[in-house]
C-alpha cells in the first residue's frame, strides 16, 4: 500500500520536530485528510505503530480530522456537498465542479512532551 512510505515520512517529520524542540517524546500527531486525498487514515494508523517503534514516536497516537469533498457551482460560486448521482447546486441549480476541498493531506500539529 502507498500509505506505508507516507507513514514513514510522517514518523520521521514528527521525530525530527521533537528533537529540534527539545522534547522527550511525541505524544500525538494530528493530521488533516480529505476524502479525495487518496490516503486511507485507518491504514496509516496500522502502519504508524509499527514504523514508530524505536523512535520518539513510539507509543504516540495518530489522529485525523477528515474533510468531506465540496463542489463549487459554476454559476453562483458557492460550495456544496455533492448529492448522490447529482452535481446540481442546491442554491441556484447550476452545475458543480470538483474543488480543492477534500484533497487536503497534511500534518496539522505535533504534540510533544
Amino acid at each position: 500500500m502507498h500509505e506505508l512510505p507516507v507513514t514513514q515520512k510522517i514518523v520521521k517529520i514528527a521525530d525530527e520536530h521533537c528533537r529540534e524542540n527539545g522534547g522527550n517524546r511525541v505524544l500525538k500527531v494530528n493530521m488533516v485528510i480529505g476524502d479525495y486525498s487518496g490516503y486511507v487514515g485507518e491504514a496509516m494508523q496500522t502502519y504508524f505503530g509499527i514504523v514508530a517503534e524505536g523512535t520518539l514516536c513510539e507509543g504516540a497516537s495518530l489522529d485525523f480530522v477528515k474533510v468531506e469533498p465540496k463542489l463549487r457551482c459554476d454559476s453562483c460560486g458557492k460550495l456544496f456537498k455533492k448529492q448522490l448521482l447529482s452535481f446540481e447546486c442546491p442554491y441556484c441549480g447550476g452545475q458543480g465542479r470538483q474543488s480543492e476541498i477534500g484533497k487536503e493531506f497534511y500534518i496539522d500539529t505535533i504534540e510533544i512532551e
